[in-house]
C-alpha cells in the first residue's frame, strides 16, 4: 500500500472519530439544555385568576364557594402535566431519568395534592360523617393516589389526568345549581380544621427529616432508639450525604402546592375565617411558605455546619416550615374553639 493510500486512510479515520466526537457532544449539549430548562421549578400562580378562566371557559355566570379551593387541586395536577418536560418522576430516558430533584419536587407537591383531594372528598364536600360522599370525588381521588412512577400501561398521567377530569365534572356541577345531582362544598370551621390536622403532620415530619442533615438533630428526626447506655442520648441516624437534596426538594415541592391550596382556603373560607379573626394566622403560614420557596442562588444544595463558611439549605428550609407549621397549629386551635 503506497505511502498516499495510508495517509488518506488515516484521514478519513481521525474524520470518522471528529464526527462521531463531535456528534456525542452535541447530544451532551442538548441534553444538558434540556435538563436545565425542564429541571427548573414552576412558577406560582393566582388562584383566583385560573377559576376565573376556568369559569370563562365553561361560561358560567358565578362562582359559588368551594370552586376555587377545587379549581386550585385540579391545576396543581395541571403544572405536574404539562410544565416544561411534562411529568418526569416515571420517565426512563435521559434527561428526565437523571432529574431527581425535580422528581423530588414533584413527590412532595403529589403528597400536598392528595391530601387536599382528601380533605374535599372526605370533609368539605361532605354535609355531615353519614352524609353520601360526591361521585366525582369518590373517582377523582384514587386517581391522584396511583403510583407515581409508572411509565408502561396506564401510565401516571393518564391515572392523573382522569382525576383531573373528575375534578373538573364536580366544579360544573357546583356552579350548576339546576344539575340532576348538584354539588355540594360546605366551608365550615369543623371540616377545615379536619385538613388543617393533616397538614400540621406533613409539616412537622418535612421540619423533622430536614432538621436530620446534621447529626446534632438526626437522632430525634429519625425517631431512633436511644442508646441502652444513655437513655437520653438518641442514636444518630443522619441523612446520606446524597438525599439530603432530595429532601429538601420534595419540601420544596410540598411548601409550593400546599401555598396555593391555602390560597384558596383563605377565598372559600374567608367568612369563617374573618368571624374566627384567623384570617392573619393564614396570611403567617403562607408568608412561611413564601420564604421556603424562594429562588436558590447556588448550584447545588449546601449543607454546612453551625456558624461555618456555608450555609445549610435544609435547616433554613426546615425553620421556615417550623414556623409555618406553628401559624397551623394556632390555626387548627382556633378553628377547634366553639
Amino acid at each position: 500500500m503506497s505511502e498516499n493510500s495510508v495517509e488518506l486512510e488515516d484521514a478519513k479515520s481521525r474524520g470518522i472519530l471528529w464526527g462521531f466526537a463531535s456528534f456525542t457532544g452535541l447530544i451532551l449539549i442538548i441534553l444538558f439544555v434540556l435538563g436545565a430548562w425542564w429541571g427548573s421549578e414552576p412558577e406560582r400562580f393566582n388562584v383566583q385568576e385560573e377559576a376565573v378562566k376556568r369559569m370563562e371557559a365553561t361560561h358560567a355566570d358565578a362562582m359559588p364557594v368551594g370552586y376555587v379551593y377545587t379549581n386550585t387541586l385540579a391545576h396543581i395536577a395541571e403544572v405536574l402535566m404539562f410544565k416544561p418536560g411534562g411529568y418526569i418522576s416515571n420517565d426512563v430516558a435521559p434527561p428526565g431519568v437523571f432529574l431527581d430533584n425535580i422528581q423530588n419536587w414533584e413527590h412532595g407537591a403529589l403528597i400536598m395534592l392528595r391530601d387536599g383531594t382528601t380533605a374535599l372528598r372526605n370533609h368539605f364536600a361532605r354535609d355531615q360523617s353519614q352524609s353520601a360522599e360526591d361521585p366525582d370525588l369518590a373517582m377523582a381521588e384514587p386517581y391522584f393516589y396511583y403510583e407515581r412512577n409508572s411509565w408502561a400501561l396506564p401510565s401516571t398521567e393518564s391515572e392523573y389526568m382522569k382525576g383531573i377530569d373528575a375534578l373538573h365534572r364536580y366544579m360544573d356541577r357546583l356552579q350548576d345549581p339546576n344539575a340532576k345531582k348538584p354539588a355540594q362544598f360546605y366551608s365550615r370551621a369543623d371540616n377545615l380544621w379536619q385538613y388543617i390536622e393533616i397538614v400540621i403532620k406533613r409539616l412537622g415530619g418535612l421540619s423533622t427529616r430536614l432538621s436530620a442533615s446534621t447529626d446534632r438533630f438526626a437522632g430525634a428526626a429519625h425517631g431512633a432508639p436511644t442508646d441502652p447506655n444513655n437513655p437520653n442520648l438518641p442514636t444518630l441516624g443522619k441523612t446520606p450525604w446524597l438525599e439530603i437534596d432530595d429532601v429538601f426538594y420534595e419540601a420544596r415541592g410540598a411548601c409550593w402546592a400546599l401555598l396555593h391550596i391555602l390560597e384558596a382556603v383563605k377565598h372559600d373560607f374567608a367568612d369563617i375565617l374573618l368571624d374566627k379573626r384567623a384570617m392573619n394566622t393564614v396570611d403567617n403560614i403562607i408568608h412561611a411558605l413564601e420564604n421556603a420557596i424562594e429562588p436558590i442562588l447556588s448550584p447545588m444544595i449546601l449543607n454546612g455546619d453551625g456558624f461555618g463558611i456555608f450555609a445549610n439549605y435544609s435547616l433554613t428550609m426546615a425553620n421556615y416550615i417550623a414556623r409555618a407549621n406553628a401559624a397551623s397549629l394556632d390555626l387548627r386551635d382556633i378553628m377547634n374553639r366553639g
